[in-house]
């Protein structure tokens, strides 16, 4: 597509003209409906929508859209050799885009859009529109077209397809209040009768919200739906639906826990009263008749079934699990094949269906029980994004494959997440790049709950679907490069795609609705200080460039990146504030109360926030996408609505008159008063540090206070001070020059109000090494942190590899042992990949190492997740990650912390090792494995939730 003349270009508009529209009134009423939408399409970017012919007439240029085999046109073209049919004849979801001369009397010239099916040609349709410049998301997230006069696709042939998975498609779940609220207010509710029974007051997801749906589904090149399902039934609330999902080439499912295309209301709203909760031991017939049914009412139109049954609401189907119930399960298996023999096709192959092995029912596998070989067997992850299995060599030879069930939203353990997006896109590439590889390409579906919010990661999902190999490792930095640039325009992509991906690490490493007071640390490696800065400046700098932005893309960046950045800075910094309240009080400051009113305005400036969304931005468009409660939870599930009640601000009141307090980085006690006497941690030449002191009020009147250091070497900014100003925080450095070599003591003494404080402070000036002439990481207070991707030396081998995953994790990148598929585990010294590490400690004693990973599961069965490593010329140390026989339900303690952390700690002491230079070296064993974070702990790690920054390192660090 280009918007100047091109070489023996097709122009699709150009002079104040657009080429009309071919298509075939015989072709798929799909097709029909699409080609329809390209026409507005073209009207929107050129402002003039072109003509829709439906015969040939004179003409310069047209623009033939038709299936093969259902258009005329087409099979005209096909037939006289004008077009190369026999690339995508046959093929699955394929389309052709060519240039054809003088295809028709009177016609000068076609572009033609075949396809080798109904979804290629829709597919091949709006695959025109969105490079002209028409969004997916122009409805769903107000994304405007830059209108251009000059339109003209190149001459080359071109073929898109087949997709790498057959089956590509979103759940609508979690779906209230949000999604339900905002339909009930835009759709109304859908009207009662009694046959099929629907209630009084259901919100009305009827056909003209899912033909919203369907086409943006489509225009992302997805074709599969579970529709919503908490308190609506997509058959019967709305007739007219199943029929509009066909007719639109959209293929139909029902939920993990609804078989045969029977929602759970459709028998709560019959047999709820009388029969209860559907259960198969009492009641089989009336289960039997019900699904029998469900599938005679929908079998003309293209649906994927599910099959099996768990209990209603997201329950497993009775006590006792697979010794109890696996005989009764493999019987309903049974009879529901038997049912869709008879009622669909005889030959069941022909009739695509899924076992889900969500949950508990992947436990029935596990414990033996097999589905028939044309059945898929749909993996889910954990419902936090991590694949729990994956298939093996012999399953991927399954007639019916294997898929995947996958999440963005979940309502369960540990916490509800279902407020804003919280899914980091390198996470979901590494996952899914596994399920592709691994052969689990049959079925690819996802939980995006209340859909709006989710926009860049539900693409993401299906542009993985669509072509996982055209993603690399460094595909989600990628992809949101050239979603920012169809956006909001190559000027403004590189600023937006930088602050879109830095909004999704920030919520990614913890979710919101995880935050509690104390998870980022007040007092060590000034996190919470850091934590709250990054978000701060995501805020401002999308502030700004919104305002830079056109006023016509200002709607669409604000709900996309702008509002989410607001919303994640309120959120992080009132529970710091909280924090701040409840270390304030104990340390006896008087602005603990301060603290508390901060935190106070700031909630109330979160509920302002989302007012405005709900009722103000865009004219109320987006009304009740912000009713999700966010700040309160106290277990698992929502909190009734927003509060402060679960964080127990307090307001002591100040003494009357003055008093000295002082409190020291790395400590939570406050001086006078404390046991210890107060000591800022050992300085070094190397690494240079700053660290602060602060020196607050303990009580009601201000006073004034000085600051005298007993070492010339000592430096402190603003050195005299006074309280009234509230809490002053002074930062302490070394002038290194004056500083003697080797270890010196000083002090450093705050008097005021009465009273003094001397704070002990320690330095080291190394005599051997140097700032300049250091060769790798320094120890910086008895730690030595490290990000994986800063390797000294790098060893592949012909199967094992360690790939970088840009973005990925907590603060910069992931590093993933990666080998092919079916490989057996590497050695570490043998045929495993190594990274080398050099790093130098001031002094010898005891050390750990540690590793953050990501929160992969055990995914090959029998199989686990382990590294090695080994200090200097040791024999390498295998560490376990994951064990094989590990599990959500055995180990829920532990998977809770993983995932509510993101990542996954492991630590290993080691013994004794001397001053100086060191190497890591760390070996790839299982394939999978991504290592975040390494530390080296001689003695002074500090509790943290992200760890320290990165140590100094010197000038020899390899540039990859």
């Amino acid at each position: 597509m280009s918007f100047e003349p091109v070489a023996g270009g097709f122009p699709v508009a150009d002079g104040g003209r657009c080429a009309p529209l071919l298509a075939d009134p015989g072709d798929w009423p799909g097709v029909s409906r699409a080609v329809r939408d390209l026409q507005a399409d073209v009207g929107r970017v050129c402002g003039l929508e072109p003509a829709l012919l439906r015969a040939p007439g004179a003409a310069e240029a047209v623009i033939v859209v038709g299936t093969l085999g259902r258009s005329v046109f087409v099979d005209r073209l096909a037939g006289e050799g004008r077009i190369d049919a026999a690339r995508i004849r046959g093929a699955w979801e394929s389309w052709l885009t060519q240039v054809v001369e003088h295809p028709f009397p009177g016609v000068g010239r076609a572009l033609v859009i075949a396809g080798s099916d109904k979804r290629g040609t829709i597919y091949g349709a709006y695959d025109l529109s969105e490079q002209m410049g028409v969004s997916p998301w122009y409805w769903w997230a107000d994304v405007p077209v830059t209108p251009r006069a000059r339109i003209f696709v190149a001459p080359a042939p071109d073929v898109r397809g087949p997709p790498a998975v057959r089956y590509r498609g979103i759940f609508l779940n979690d779906e209230a209040p949000e999604l339900t609220n905002w339909v009930r207010a835009k759709y109304g509710l859908a009207p009662a009768r009694k046959d099929p029974p629907v209630p009084e007051g259901v919100a009305d997801y009827g056909h003209e919200f899912y033909r919203r749906i369907f086409e943006v589904l489509l225009r992302l090149r997805g074709n599969y739906l579970w529709p919503a399902m908490w308190n609506n039934a997509f058959n019967e609330d709305d007739p007219a639906d199943a029929a509009l999902a066909d007719e639109y080439g959209i293929v139909m499912g029902t939920s993990h826990q609804e078989p045969m295309l029977r929602a759970q209301k459709e028998w709560d709203r019959r047999y709820g009263d009388t029969l209860g909760h559907w259960n198969y031991a009492r009641n089989p017939d009336v289960l039997q008749a019900f699904w029998r049914e469900g599938v005679r009412r929908n079998r003309l139109f293209e649906s994927i079934y599910t099959l099996g049954l768990r209990g209603a609401n997201d329950t497993e189907m009775a006590p006792g699990g697979p010794a109890a119930n696996r005989a009764m399960l493999e019987g309903i298996v049974r009879t529901q094949r038997e049912i869709l023999r008879q009622e669909v096709d005889p030959d069941l192959a022909r009739v695509p269906q899924l076992w889900c092995l969500y949950k508990e029912v992947q436990g029935y596998y596990e414990a033996g029980m097999r589905a028939p070989d044309d059945v898929t067997l749909l993996w889910a992850d954990d419902n936090w994004g991590n694949l729990r299995r994956l298939p093996t060599r012999e399953e991927r030879a399954r007639a019916g494959g294997a898929g995947i069930y996958y999440h963005f939203d979940y309502v369960g353990d540990p916490r509800n997440y279902k407020w804003i997006d919280t899914n980091p896109l390198p996470k979901v590439w590494d996952q899914l790049s596994l399920a592709a590889a691994q052969g689990a390409s049959r079925v690819w579906i996802v939980n995006v709950g209340h859909f709006k919010g989710y926009e860049r990661p539900t693409e993401f999902f299906l542009r993985m679907a669509w072509a996982p190999s055209r993603w690399g490792p460094g595909g989600a930095e990628e992809f949101v490069r050239l979603w920012a640039q169809r956006e909001f325009g190559p000027e403004n992509a590189p600023e937006a795609a930088r602050l879109a991906g830095l909004l999704a690490m920030l919520n990614g490493r913890r979710k919101p609705e995880m935050l509690e007071p104390g998870t980022y640390s007040l007092v060590n490696y000034r996190e919470a200080d850091r934590v709250l800065a990054q978000c701060a400046s995501l805020a401002t700098e999308a502030e700004t460039l919104e305002a830079r932005l056109p006023p016509a893309q200002r709607d669409a960046f604000y709900e996309m990146v702008a509002f989410p950045a607001k919303a994640t800075h309120l959120v992080n910094a009132l529970y710091v504030a909280a924090a701040r309240n409840a270390l304030y009080a104990r340390q006896g400051r008087a602005s603990a109360a301060a603290m508390a009113r901060e935190a106070r305005r700031l909630f109330q400036a979160d509920l302002a926030l989302m007012a405005f969304y709900n009722t103000a931005f865009a004219a109320g468009r987006w009304a009740h996408f912000m009713d999700q409660p966010h700040i309160g939870y106290t277990g698992w599930n929502d909190p009734p609505a927003n509060s402060l009640g679960a964080i127990g601000l307090v307001e002591p009141a100040a003494p009357r008159g003055a008093g000295l307090g002082v409190a020291v980085e790395g400590s939570d006690e406050a001086w006078p008063g404390a046991g210890e006497e107060p000591a800022l941690r050992r300085f070094d030449s190397v690494n240079r540090q700053g660290q602060y002191v602060d020196v607050f009020d303990r009580g009601e009147e201000p006073f004034s206070y000085t600051i005298r250091t007993s070492q010339p070497w000592i430096v402190v900014g603003e050195r005299d001070g006074t309280t009234g100003r509230g809490d002053a925080r002074h930062l302490v450095t070394i002038d290194w020059a004056a500083a003697p070599v080797g270890g010196s003591r000083g002090t450093l003494r705050i008097d005021g109000a009465g009273a003094s404080v001397e704070v002990a402070v320690e330095i080291r000036k190394d005599p051997e090494v140097t700032r300049e002439s250091l060769r790798g990481f320094a120890e910086d207070q008895g730690v030595v942190s490290i990000e994986p991707e800063h390797f000294w030396a790098e060893t592949d081998q012909p199967h094992s590899r360690w790939t970088r995953i840009a973005g990925y994790g907590r603060t910069l990148s992931g590093m993933r042992a990666d080998a092919p598929v079916d490989t057996p585990a590497a050695t570490p010294g043998l045929d495993a990949a190594c990274l080398e590490y050099r790093f130098y400690l001031f002094g010898a004693g005891p050390i750990a190492v540690e590793a953050t990973a990501g929160p992969t599961l055990n995914f090959r069965p029998g199989g686990a997740l382990r590294y090695a490593f080994a200090i200097d010329d040791e024999a390498p140390r295998i560490v376990t990650l994951v064990p094989a026989d590990f599990s959500v339900a055995t180990h829920h303690r532990e998977w809770e912390k993983v995932v509510g952390d993101n990542a996954r700690t492991v630590r290993s002491a080691h013994p004794t090792v001397r001053a100086g230079y060191h190497v890591l070296r760390v070996w790839a064993v299982d394939s999978g494995v991504v290592l975040q974070r390494l530390l080296v702990d001689a003695g002074g790690l500090r509790p943290s939730y992200l760890g320290p920054p990165e140590s100094f390192c010197g000038m020899a660090r390899r540039e990859r």
